[in-house]
């Protein structure tokens, strides 16, 4: 569908705004049709049964993937880009997780748990999560396959090759890092069997991250020059001074 766009910013009078801006609904209701339909396509994807041993480190020991869910059926996992050496989360992956604990109680009465995932040691990540005030659930994969089976991690052999795989493609070296973002979800039936059900990478998650939905309802939009690159760790903002008042005093 063809929308007018006015030069941006351009000033124009209340009839004309309405004009634009039932064009602009028309497009919405558009986008929200298409969001159904992927949604449900999404959730129409065949499930793949997980039959490798997977072993995490959490703050009350050594658990396995079915013990991750927490009694419930469905598991979402955040891939969080923490590696072992790494002194500081990604500021991304940091952005996100800002979004998370207040969404919890909803997602647990809703038969859902979610807990992050990287393959920092446990006490990297709890260090970082203190830091951040974070407390959604938060573990470790140190030592075992499965930030590497989920195509989020990548050895320096892996690196070294012409091509990795990254969102269902192969991307060159450049554009891959030792850690990537992600987020995965599977299902445990009654008899204890663990799914995959579904994986999204890249920008595929930008939905769950609500400030960004409301910024692309701001006057200025994200007003960014390239993607989240005006994000920070939370506690890495300047403050700004109020309006009114001289920066020299």
């Amino acid at each position: 569908m063809d929308v007018t766009v006015a030069p941006k910013n351009a000033v124009v009078s209340e009839e004309e705004w309405l004009e634009r801006r039932k064009e602009l609904l028309a497009l919405e209701k558009e986008e929200t049709r298409l969001r159904d339909k992927v949604r449900a396509a999404r959730q129409a994807l065949p499930w793949v049964k997980v039959d490798k041993d997977y072993a995490f480190d959490t703050p009350k020991g050594r658990k396995t993937l079915a013990d991750l869910f927490e009694g419930r059926s469905q598991l979402l996992v955040y891939h969080f880009m923490l590696g072992p050496d790494w002194d500081a989360g990604c500021t991304g992956c940091s952005f996100h997780s800002d979004h998370v604990d207040g969404m919890l109680p909803h997602l647990n009465n809703h038969d859902v748990t979610y807990v992050a995932v990287s393959r920092a040691p446990l006490d990297k990540i709890e260090a970082y999560q203190k830091r951040m005030g974070w407390k959604f659930p938060w573990v470790s994969s140190f030592g075992s396959d499965f930030n590497f089976d989920y195509h989020v991690s990548f050895t320096k052999e892996d690196l070294a090759k012409d091509k990795v795989t990254y969102n269902y493609r192969e991307v060159p070296p450049a554009e891959a890092h030792d850690e990537l973002p992600g987020l995965s979800a599977f299902y445990r039936n009654e008899a204890g069997e663990v799914f995959h059900t579904y994986s999204s990478y890249a920008r595929g998650g930008e939905e769950l991250i609500g400030t960004l939905m409301i910024l692309d309802r701001a006057p200025l939009g994200r007003n960014e020059s390239s993607t989240m690159n005006f994000v920070k760790r939370h506690d890495e903002y300047e403050p700004k001074p109020e309006a009114g008042s001289s920066c020299c005093h």
